[in-house]
């Protein structure tokens, strides 16, 4: 061993710990013994001091010691994981060699190879990308590569943000509402994709409570009402049943939980119902402890419906053909007597352990064990799949695409020999010829569906047999891009269509360059990008593309080429129709963000000088609403909701330009606002519902749209309010109406 490996080796090992690190050092190693095979204490513990020593002096926005945050890290890839000690170890330093002047090198000399290559794969490497708007991606792109590896890295990437999450309120609000777009947006649907159910529910609801807090906060205290009523249902929905299990000696613990909070906000959302129209709010969960097997999965579903009747439609076995994170188990929809529907799920303790933990459980179950290993294999074959499919020049539209197989359901097809090949739900035949190969899906010309011919377009369904019909030579279609979900076929598609349009703007570069030839006129690149720019094209390709396709006439260019030669007026530009620079840009965030002032929020209603806003038609936000502001490029600030779509994408884009903003205390203005209103229709129930406004709210109406259609009613009333809880109040009033069923604010 080299001299200096010894010497650092001591300067740790004679670190000392206070009382609070000797104490939580103590608690990670109980946690570890309880939760993993086997734990090496020293190389933990080395580990330990060596992120306290590295840490040492710096706290989080928390105020809190930073080595806590590597420590909690730790202490989920122990508790909820449980992979191994090696794994632990990098979380406890996976921001050591990012952060400090710790090192690859030295990691590797203190721990293993293994350690280093893990904390490697974590830590945040810049410039993969060439272009600025890709920090997000470039991340995210590393940790999918690191991830083909070795699959802990994203176990490691999780809890750390995980950890974050948790402790996101100690950020300011900006910041917080980047992070919780980022982990909805890219963490929540990849846990999802790989089975991490736990995680990405708490992922989910953590986000929801920061993007959409008078939401979450709803929810939270309908639940919190109903938990007595709900435990009291479910202890005699289970009764019978427990006395048939004890009886044939099945060993069993039930779960009746609540589903959480951010999906039962979609189901509000998607069926359009209130809380309490929500029948699923819970689902009660049989697990079977061992030996007990899949077959007896089914026994336990033939006593269930013994005693209530299945709804067959709600009917899922997952036993039998598993998600492709591997997920396993019964479903089932039952009516009681009283009529009420109950969701029941039954699987084994080892279908539990990979439907809670997904990646980590096939982790843990690989050794020895055949079926875990292949179910690993499936995860890392399907990442190796999608990082060796064509990729888009940008990592934004990488990441785009990666996100569309993140989340949705999927559907089982099989080839003509009777393989089963999984595909997301509004898969097309383009999709499955991708699926099987690339060349399948560039030479696609017809499809057989269940022996019968098809459009390649067509979608695909639940047990469809397919056969792909190719010919000799590719036969892509920019059009199918609307017709297709997987990565592989989108990111194909938009290679051939980004080809395509550069042979299009080479051949309009060609004529316009005989044309200039022949009319003796001379004129740079840099000159044809200025005039291209004045008629609003992004560059001088996007120009010759429009001349290429015949959209944008030779003739035309070449007049105003020469008058603004003849006028100077090039190397001059007009700046009235002249794009504003990126210093211009970067101008104008600089004084208003000076106009607002550092660290304070801008203040909506006039209570601010000096800078103009206004209010985004795509959410109309009302005093009330958690909003944030975008500054434009010529200085205003335009108000969105948090929760908007839009503020959404502005966030992930370009964050620089997203600032804080706050409802003034006392705002004398009316505000645009709009309920949307389903009821049973009857003769006089839009008077009714006309004159509450009227009379009893005193509120003015700009329109109102409706439609009946067997014997429903559904309204959009477009009203005047004065704030989020004047709405409130609207929906409360409207949903007194006689035979109105339901009213919410209407996006």
């Amino acid at each position: 061993m080299r001299k200096v490996d010894t010497d650092i080796r001591e300067k740790i090992e004679k670190y000392t710990l206070n009382k609070q690190q000797r104490a939580e050092l103590t608690e990670l190693l109980e946690l570890c013994h309880k939760r993993l095979e086997v734990t090496d204490d020293e190389l933990v513990t080395r580990a330990f001091k060596l992120c306290c020593q590295s840490h040492n002096g710096v706290v989080r926005a928390s105020g809190e010691p930073y080595y806590q945050h590597p420590l909690e890290v730790a202490k989920i890839m122990a508790d909820d994981f449980n992979i191994d000690d090696e794994s632990v170890v990098a979380a406890l330093l996976h921001d050591t060699v990012e952060d400090t002047t710790v090192t690859l090198d030295l990691v590797e000399e203190l721990f293993n190879p293994v350690v280093r290559q893990l904390i490697d794969g974590v830590t945040k490497i810049t410039g993969v990308f060439e272009t600025r708007d890709t920090k997000q991606a470039e991340t995210f792109m590393k940790l999918i590569l690191s991830m083909a590896e070795d699959v802990r890295v994203m176990l490691i990437k999780f809890a750390d943000r995980l950890h974050n999450m948790r402790t996101i309120s100690h950020m300011p609000h900006q910041k917080q509402l980047k992070k919780a777009t980022e982990t909805m947006e890219l963490y929540a649907p990849l846990a999802h994709r790989f089975g991490l159910f736990k995680i990405k529910n708490e992922f989910e609801d953590l986000c929801f409570k920061v993007i959409d807090p008078n939401s979450f906060k709803f929810i939270v205290r309908k639940l919190k009402k109903k938990k007595e009523a709900r435990e009291s249902f479910i202890k005699q929905f289970m009764e019978p049943v427990e006395n048939v299990l004890r009886e044939q000696n099945f060993s069993f613990e039930i779960k009746g939980r609540p589903k959480h909070i951010y999906s039962i906000f979609r189901k509000m959302q998607m069926q359009q119902k209130p809380f309490e129209e929500i029948y699923d709010l819970f689902a009660i969960r049989i697990i079977l402890e061992d030996p007990h097997t899949k077959e007896d999965c089914w026994r336990v579903y033939s006593v269930i419906t013994d005693w209530y009747t299945p709804i067959p439609k709600r009917f899922r076995d997952f036993i039998s053909v598993p998600k492709a994170n591997g997920y396993q188990s019964l479903h089932t929809t039952v009516i009681t007597k009283q009529g009420k529907k109950v969701e029941v799920q039954i699987r084994t303790r080892k279908m539990d352990d990979i439907a809670e933990h997904g990646l980590a459980a096939h982790w843990k179950y690989k050794e020895g064990n055949s079926d875990g290993s292949t179910e690993l294999d499936k995860f890392v074959h399907w990442v190796r799949d999608v990082l060796d499919s064509p990729r888009p020049e940008a990592a934004t539209e990488f990441v785009k695409d990666f996100q569309l197989n993140l989340y949705q359901d999927e559907i089982y097809i099989f080839t003509p020999t009777g393989e089963l090949k999984t595909l997301p739900k509004g898969a097309s035949c383009i999709d499955f010829a991708f699926e099987i190969h690339s060349e399948i899906g560039e030479r696609a010309v017809a499809a057989k569906v269940n022996g019968k011919m098809v459009p390649l377009r067509q979608k695909l369904k639940i047990g469809d047999q397919v056969e792909i019909i190719t010919g000799n030579k590719i036969n892509l279609n920019a059009d199918w891009m609307g017709d297709v979900v997987t990565h592989k076929a989108k990111s194909r598609l938009r290679q051939f269509i980004k080809q395509k349009e550069r042979k299009v703007a080479d051949e309009g570069r060609e004529i316009w360059q005989k044309k200039a030839s022949k009319g003796k006129v001379e004129v740079s690149d840099q000159e044809l990008t200025k005039i291209a720019k004045r008629f609003k094209f992004e560059n001088a390709q996007e120009l010759f593309h429009e001349i290429g396709v015949g959209a944008f006439n030779v003739n035309d260019l070449f007049k105003i080429v020469k008058e603004l030669k003849s006028k100077g007026r090039l190397e001059s530009p007009d700046q009235e129709i002249e794009e504003p620079s990126e210093e211009e840009i970067q101008e104008n965030y600089r004084i208003s963000a000076r106009s607002v002032g550092e660290g304070k929020a801008l203040l909506v209603e006039g209570e601010l000088t000096g800078v103009k806003y206004s209010y985004a038609n795509c959410c109309n936000p009302i005093p009330g609403d958690d909003v944030i502001g975008f500054i434009s490029r010529n200085g205003d600030v335009k108000v969105h909701r948090s929760n908007c779509k839009n503020a959404h994408h502005l966030i992930r884009t370009d964050s620089e330009r997203v600032i804080d903003v706050n409802w003034a205390k006392n705002i004398d203005t009316q505000f645009l606002g709009a309920v949307r209103v389903i009821g049973e229709d009857r003769v006089g129930l839009v008077n009714d519902l006309t004159e509450v406004l009227a009379k009893s709210l005193k509120t003015n109406m700009k329109s109102i749209n409706v439609s009946s259609e067997g014997g429903m009613f559904e309204g959009i009333l477009t009203i005047h309010v004065s704030d989020l809880k004047h709405l409130e109040k609207i929906i409360q009033k409207l949903e007194r109406v006689d035979s109105i069923k339901n009213v919410t604010r209407y996006e």
